[in-house]
């Protein structure tokens, strides 16, 4: 996975493509970057900025991290019924 470009960086690249006045491809061209790199970053402001519809990027960093959660709880939760089903093995008369 490629290192992230800054923050004050993405900033910058996306107000001058809010401008329009130069192409996403000239754009890209110029920061050294790829024209996709520029759309889709374009794209993720104008969500943020609730522009266009969708998830935001904080709602998107929440979701990754309920989902990281939930598998967390799983695989506990798989370890204690195991765990109880070996422990009631002993409890069986023979």
């Amino acid at each position: 996975m490629p290192k992230p470009f800054p923050k004050e960086f993405r900033d910058d690249v996306v107000a001058i493509a809010r401008l329009r006045e130069v192409s996403f491809a000239q754009i890209a061209k110029d920061f050294g970057i790829s024209e996709t790199t520029v759309q889709n970053w374009v794209h993720r402001a104008e969500i943020d900025e609730g522009l266009k519809p969708g998830l935001s990027s904080s709602e998107h960093a929440e979701n990754r991290e309920l989902r990281k959660r939930v598998r967390l709880l799983e695989q506990e939760n798989e370890v204690l019924r195991r765990a109880a089903a070996y422990l009631s093995q002993g409890s069986l008369p023979k």
